[in-house]
């Protein structure tokens, strides 16, 4: 048996319900492009490997990819012993010659950090099965105007359609967390749903680094009340209750110049 490494963010599941919850919810079919990360002891691996009859995993462990090596590699596995961060998702889409299943019990502390690799690529993800720290899915899940919309919402909002599934307590892993966690499912859009450049990541980072500020003191260094107004929008209203498509919209106002690199995905909001 493989511990847990903290260094790994590492929380194996262990509950039966629970996992055949996750796979239901996945639907997986013969010939797809199944891709777990972070497959662990492999407790859902071996429920999507017989439904498929081949997929990929990616464990950034040594010692719980020589297990999984020797148990489920002789079944169809192909494993990949690297670090989900640097993984290259296109090249495997291209290799198997469609769009990508991505399905993981992600480690809290490169959740935020590994979606936004995940979508650098949209047009090789098909969809995500993600378990996170319930806040965080929350977060990605939140409507416009509740208490979890926030930075992370909108700048998944172009690229998925977020679902929450369910909420999974803490005894449903070995070490137990400290907190509960949640299965949500982003489904890629086929387009983004409006068109984004780097100023939409200015401009949403901006709005929420106060999210109690109103737009007008947010942005103040970005955008002026006058050309919030252009768009259509009250300078007076905080952030959290503009769609996501709004920001789009102050961000095309933003000279072309601004356009540097967008911040850091990591949510802060």
């Amino acid at each position: 048996m493989v511990f847990a490494r903290k260094r790994f963010g590492q929380h194996f599941l262990h509950d039966v319900q629970v996992i055949d919850r996750i796979v239901a919810a996945i639907g997986p079919r013969p010939g797809e492009a199944v891709v777990e990360i972070g497959p662990g002891h492999g407790a859902i691996t071996g429920a999507l490997l017989a439904a498929t009859g081949t997929m990929d995993a990616i464990e950034i462990d040594r010692d719980l990819a020589a297990a999984l090596r020797a148990r489920l590699v002789p079944q169809g596995l192909s494993l990949h012993e690297t670090d989900a961060l640097r993984f290259d998702f296109a090249a495997l889409a291209a290799l198997r010659g469609q769009r990508l299943r991505i399905v993981g019990n992600l480690p809290y502390n490169i959740s935020t950090p590994l979606m936004f690799h995940l979508l650098a690529t949209p047009q090789a993800i098909r969809d995500l099965h993600i378990m996170l720290q319930k806040e965080v899915i929350d977060r990605i899940c939140a409507e416009p105007g509740s208490d979890d919309y926030g930075r992370l919402t909108v700048m998944l909002a172009p690229w998925v359609r977020a679902e929450h599934l369910f909420d999974v307590g803490p005894g449903a892993f070995r070490p137990a967390p400290r907190v509960w966690s949640a299965v949500a499912r982003l489904t890629m859009r086929e387009t983004p749903a409006f068109a984004v450049d780097a100023r939409f990541g200015r401009v949403v980072s901006a709005a929420f680094s106060a999210r109690r500020k109103t737009l007008r003191n947010g942005l103040r260094t970005l955008l002026d009340a006058e050309a919030i107004a252009a768009c259509g929008i009250d300078p007076g209203i905080r952030p959290e209750i503009l769609p996501p498509a709004a920001f789009a919209a102050l961000a095309q106002h933003l000279p072309l110049q601004s356009a540097a690199p967008a911040p850091s995905p990591d949510d802060g909001a």
